[in-house]
């Protein structure tokens, strides 16, 4: 777990968010270096292991942020909770950034967050406290019985919850009519697109 005064960082970058309730909005991304997930389609697996990248202090990480003009900060991995979030999330609210949040909810809360979205996976099972704190769930649908597993979630979730169903990219052309099939025969989901690869930005 990180100290309170740096993280490893796989990357920093602005750019659109392609994914969720949020999609097709300029932010920054944090995308913080370590996982012990080890999902077995992640596209981002040079992020796993934290020793492979430079590690940075709260204040460099706010620098790079504030040089944009969004005001949204969006903190990913790897898996992001690994880290102790509370003095990176303090920082950024005081130089004036919504704080978002993609976690696998495997491992402990902590930060202050604007938005929690909550990306569970049959890995390592996302802990009770992640689960309620969500304000939006995405269920990456990798094989048919996904669906099951995006649903097992469902009454644990508060209410006001968003959930979406998100066709995993290298299986997009088999999943996509799946979960559009899905979502008709059950609205309450709706479809996460990974806008970001279909108009080829990081």
């Amino acid at each position: 777990m990180s100290n309170t005064s740096s993280y490893p960082v796989m990357e920093l970058f602005y750019s659109l968010q392609g994914e969720g309730y949020h999609q097709g909005k300029a932010a920054f991304f944090i995308r913080l270096a370590g996982c012990d997930v080890g999902c077995v389609w992640c596209d981002v697996k040079d992020s796993w292991d934290a020793s492979k990248h430079p590690v940075l202090s709260v204040e460099e990480i706010i620098a790079a942020a504030a040089a944009q003009p969004s005001r949204i900060a969006i903190v990913t991995g790897g898996e992001p909770l690994l880290h102790q979030l509370d003095p990176l999330t303090t920082a950024l609210r005081a130089a004036g950034f919504q704080t978002h949040i993609e976690t696998s909810g495997s491992s402990p809360m902590s930060g202050s967050w604007d938005w929690i979205c909550l990306s569970p996976k049959k890995f390592k099972a996302a802990l009770p406290e992640a689960i309620k704190a969500a304000n939006e769930l995405k269920v990456v649908v990798f094989n048919n019985s996904d669906f099951a597993f995006a649903n097992s979630f469902v009454n644990e979730l508060p209410m006001d919850c968003k959930k979406y169903l998100q066709p995993e990219w290298e299986k997009s052309d088999a999943m996509t009519p799946l979960v559009i099939e899905y979502i008709k025969a059950n609205p309450s989901w709706e479809l996460s697109a990974q806008l970001h690869k279909y108009i080829q930005v990081p």
